[in-house]
């Protein structure tokens, strides 16, 4: 992996880099998860080979130091990762973001509209928290209650539910950027990030996985002019369920 130095947090974000011809893509992952855990597999796939691939691991996630001074908010992740693509002298690349990473996506992507070509999102979150979502639940907790225990219960719950993937990329978050994160989607922006995201001038497209649907944000979404597509054989998280057609998904994204 390589490493990204953050001088307004103090901490290291590190990234995996793999070399390709073609477009840069950059992926983001969602809450509880980590882009090393999530994305090599879809990178690998051969729609996706001959791009380079950017996959980081959000501060607090995976690889990446977890100051526990930082606020983990959506804005304040999209601000070190719009220095972050800068310093890589990243122009005219594809940014990619899932869940609660597609709100940071957003927000990123309204920060350098200069350099992003194309915007993909995958089941991104682009209203603030609903009732029953994992972010509102951690949300719900005060701080302090989900630092000493809530945290442990969500690991617990998440593997007693059979959602073990998530419970072992989740047990390498800190908890402070589980919780603070959870607290911004919870408390969410404005203008909204669905606002943002329709506001945004390149070309963009919204990935449901099969699974998922019907959703009624797929028919919302195509009379606001937003491309639409579905991984089959896929849930939420298609990156897991189904590598190679996310990576189907996002090539025929960039080409279309």
């Amino acid at each position: 992996m390589k490493a990204f130095y953050i001088e307004k947090a103090h901490a290291t974000m590190r990234y995996n880099d793999f070399p390709g011809r073609d477009q840069p893509i950059v992926f983001i992952h969602g809450l509880g998860c980590a882009g090393s855990f999530d994305y090599p597999q879809v990178a690998a796939q051969a729609e996706l080979q001959k791009h380079r691939c950017i996959i980081v691991d959000l501060l607090g996630a995976g690889y990446s130091d977890k100051p526990p001074y930082f606020s983990y908010t959506v804005s304040a992740h999209a601000e070190y990762l719009a220095d972050f693509v800068a310093a890589l002298h990243l122009h005219d690349f594809v940014l990619f973001g899932h869940s609660l990473g597609g709100a940071i996506a957003i927000a990123l992507a309204g920060k350098c509209r200069e350099r992003v070509n194309r915007l993909l999102l995958s089941e991104a979150n682009l209203d603030k928290s609903s009732e029953g979502s994992t972010s509102k639940c951690i949300a719900d907790y005060e701080e302090d209650q989900f630092l000493k225990n809530g945290f442990e219960t969500l690991i617990q719950d998440s593997r007693a539910s059979g959602n073990q993937m998530w419970a072992a990329s989740l047990s390498l978050w800190s908890r402070e950027a589980a919780y603070r994160l959870s607290k911004s989607a919870a408390e969410g922006v404005e203008p909204s990030w669905r606002k943002q995201f329709y506001a945004l001038d390149c070309p963009k497209t919204f990935l449901f996985g099969e699974r998922s649907l019907p959703d009624p944000d797929e028919q919302v979404l195509r009379q606001q002019g937003i491309g639409v597509d579905v991984v089959k054989k896929a849930g939420h998280s298609m990156a897991w369920e189904n590598p190679r057609g996310l990576a189907q998904a996002i090539a025929r994204g960039i080409t279309t």
